[in-house]
């Protein structure tokens, strides 16, 4: 079994789609990937942004969190103490 790496809000903050090439959103703690994903080429999805945690922002989304089930996990998101 492989361990993810954990990563930073700041880190995450980078995979925006406009600092580096990967498009990165974190949900309940496990950051995804969604580089690959036509809805977030420019890193933003209607009006949710990449590179954060989109957490609070999802609990009033038309859609369930098994969208996530189509996306790469690339690892968690450090909570903070």
């Amino acid at each position: 079994m492989t361990t993810l790496p954990t990563y930073t809000t700041l880190q995450l903050a980078l995979r925006n789609g406009q600092d580096k090439e990967e498009i990165w959103i974190a949900y309940q703690g496990v950051i995804y990937d969604v580089t690959q994903s036509r809805l977030w080429r420019s890193g933003k999805h209607y009006e949710h942004w990449a590179g954060q945690d989109l957490t609070p922002e999802l609990e009033d989304a038309p859609h369930t969190e098994a969208v996530f089930e189509r996306f790469a996990v690339v690892g968690h998101l450090k909570t903070r103490k």
